[in-house]
Order: C-alpha cells, then structure tokens, then sequence
C-alpha cells in the first residue's frame, strides 16, 4: 500500500512537470511570434513608403495602431480567457495576429494595410496578459520568478530570429507572400497552442509583503516609475522608427537593414538579462541613470558614423536601450502593497506599451518637419529627460528596500 501511494506521488510529481514544460514552451513560443509580428514591421516600412508612397508620419501610424490595438485590449483579452479560458482566447488571438499579415500581404492600398495591422495587433493583445498568467500559474513560488525570466527572454529572441527570417525571405520572394507565409506560421502555431495548452482551474493567488510606504507616497512613485517607462518607451520606439532610415542614408540595403535590426534586438536581449544583474548590484537608480544616459549618447554617436562603424555600434545601443525596462518592470512589486500589484501592473503595461503606439506618430510628425537626424536628436532628449524624474523616485525605492537597491 505504502508503495502504491509513493508510485502515485511519482506519477502526480511526473505529470505536472510535463505541465510546466507544456505552459513554459507554449507560452514561450507564443512570446516569440507575436513579438516578432509586432518588430517585423520596422523591416517593411522602407517597402510599404515605397510602395504606397507615404509620409514619416503614415508610416508611425501603420506602427501605432497595430501596437495600440495590442495594448488597448489586453484588459479585455484577459477577460475574455476568465470567461472562455485561456487555451481558446490565445489561440484565438495568435490565428487571429497570423491572418492579419496575410491580409497586409494582399493589400492594395493604405488603408487596408492599416486595417490589416490593425486585426492583426487586436490578436496580439492576447499574449501578454494570458501568456505571463499561464506561465505564473504553473510554476509556483520562487521558481515562477526563473520562469518568467525565460518567458521574457523568449520574446527577445523572437524579435530577433522572425525579422531575420523575413530578410532571407525576401532574397528569395517579394514581400506580399512573404508576409503570408509568416502569417500562415501564426494560424499554424494557435492550432498547436489550443490543443496542447494546460487547462487549469480556478486557484486564489496569494501575495506576500508589501511596499514599507504610504498609499500617498506609494502613488506618487509609481506615477514617477510610469512616466520614466513612458519616456523609455517612447525612446526605444522613436529611435526603431528612424533607424532604417538612418541606414540607408549610409548606404546600407535591405539586407543590412534587417541585420541592423536583428543587431538591435540583439543587444536588448542581453541588456534586459545584463541589466537584471546590474540593478541587483548599484541599484535601479543608478542603472536607469546608465542605461538613459548610454542610450542618449549612442543614438548622438551613431549619426555622423561610416555604415560598418554604425553596425558595430547598435549592438551596444541595443543594451542600453532595452536594458531599462528589467528594471523598471521589476520595480514595481517595491512601490505598490501586495493586493495593487496585480493592477499596478496591468496599468504599466497599458501605459508603456501605449506610450510605444503613439510615440512614433508624434516623432513621425517632428521627422516630416525637421528630417531624421534631428528627430533622433529629440529622441535622445527624451531619453534624458527620465533622469531627473529617476533622481525623485530613489527615496521611494530606498524606503522599499534600502538604499542600496535604490
């Protein structure tokens, strides 16, 4: 009897870690495509200008609305799983993302493009909230926080290998069946998560210790953090805008561009992992202060350089551009009580993923005005004007957690 129990232990033991690996592949697999459909983007506004003949601004319009219909609906993606449940809802939404770059790969003109890339942001709204819950709901306690790292490292290497794909794609296709192929991956992949996706039921979420300061305080450092994620945000979206442009100004081809690209995204993969290591050693503060103050002078440095110097160089501005956000991200548990950080979170994600849906409307307006190299001026200036705002919020993260983590 005893060894009947301790086989069903084992077999329980076995079973849910095929469950953990499930959720972990699945979501991780999700992260990569729709991050990559949200980056691949940056490689086709060179073409869609070309072809379709539009402005600075009509190309960061294309951008933000599909990142704004990603952000603006994740609150409702997240409802729609509670009610539905997440296999069917992430599915839905990863088919959905898919059939909306075929459509752009069948467009005949702006406005079903934008149409396109607007269903097709509607479906990556569901990733994130119901993605990051799956992954959290599986892995319990301090390993959720190992989990989640790799969840998120997992969009990064998406951001990397689906533009690259689409650049050697396009050695060998036009654009337009390109992006239906790679729509095609995406209804593909939702058929795999609704069938191998972990059911899980209802649990309470239990949440441990809280920020040691005031609603008050609590409210005006997080309203600080928000708005150095904005301005983060905005910065890193400002500079991805201009940068082909940039490129083929110095002569580089298509091909370099999504190089420079996968370079970019690169760096940010190891920044976000770096700067991870970074925070925990001198503190938040001081890495946002590093990581804004890099970013601002690489984007400076980047202007007057020969092509093969520029390549070389965005690696290095892919850190520090992308590093930031691990800390911020990982900041907000120290400034709102246990039971606000579920929505404490949800409102930073809203905010920095909508602040990256307008900012390359409003940095598309000052390119059509003053050229590409002053704009990426500007988007520097934004990515200082998060320092002073970094130097309000340390005494906020050092009653949260001493100075030295501030």
């Amino acid at each position: 009897m005893r060894w009947f129990g301790l086989q069903n232990l084992t077999a329980g033991a076995a079973k849910l870690s095929r469950q953990e690996r499930r959720a972990a592949a699945i979501a991780g697999g999700a992260h990569a495509l729709h991050d990559g459909y949200t980056d691949l983007i940056y490689i086709m506004l060179p073409l869609w200008q070309a072809e379709f003949g539009l402005s600075y601004a009509a190309l960061g319009l294309l951008r933000s609305m599909f990142v704004g219909a990603m952000a603006g609906l994740q609150i409702p993606a997240g409802l729609l799983a509670e009610r539905f449940g997440a296999a069917a809802v992430l599915a839905a939404g990863t088919a959905l993302a898919g059939f909306g770059y075929c459509i752009a790969g069948a467009s005949t003109g702006f406005a079903i493009l934008l149409g396109a890339l607007v269903i097709g942001g509607a479906g990556a709204s569901t990733q994130h909230p119901i993605a990051s819950a799956l992954v959290a709901r599986a892995f319990a306690g301090p390993r959720s926080l190992r989990a989640l790292g790799t969840y998120n490292f997992s969009g990064d290497l998406g951001k990397m290998t689906v533009p690259a794909a689409l650049s050697l794609m396009l050695l060998a296709l036009p654009w337009r069946p390109a992006l239906a192929i790679l729509g095609g991956v995406g209804v593909l992949l939702a058929i795999v998560i609704f069938v191998f996706t972990p059911r899980y039921g209802r649990a309470a979420i239990a949440e441990e210790g809280h920020a040691d300061i005031g609603k008050s305080q609590q409210s005006s450092a997080f309203a600080m953090l928000l708005a150095i994620g904005i301005l983060d945000s905005a910065t890193r979206m400002g500079f991805l805008l201009f940068l082909p442009f940039v490129l083929t100004a110095k002569g580089a081809s298509l091909q370099n561009v999504g190089l420079a690209m996968t370079l970019v995204f690169a760096g940010g993969a190891a920044g976000k992992l770096a700067c991870a290591f970074i925070g925990a050693r001198i503190g938040a503060i001081a890495t946002v202060w590093l990581t804004e103050g890099l970013t601002a002078l690489g984007i400076v440095a980047l202007l007057p350089l020969p092509l093969p110097a520029a390549m070389l160089l965005l690696p290095l501005i892919g850190v520090a551009l992308n590093g930031t956000s691990s800390v911020l991200y990982g900041s907000v548990p120290d400034l709102v009580t246990a039971e606000r950080r579920t929505r404490a979170l949800s409102i930073f994600y809203t905010g920095t993923i909508g602040s990256g849906a307008l900012a390359p409307v409003l940095f598309g307006r000052v390119g059509d005005a003053l050229g590409v190299s002053p704009a990426l001026i500007v988007v520097a200036a934004a990515a200082l004007a998060t320092l002073p705002l970094a130097a309000l919020l340390r005494p906020a993260l050092a009653r949260s957690y001493g100075a030295g983590t501030a």
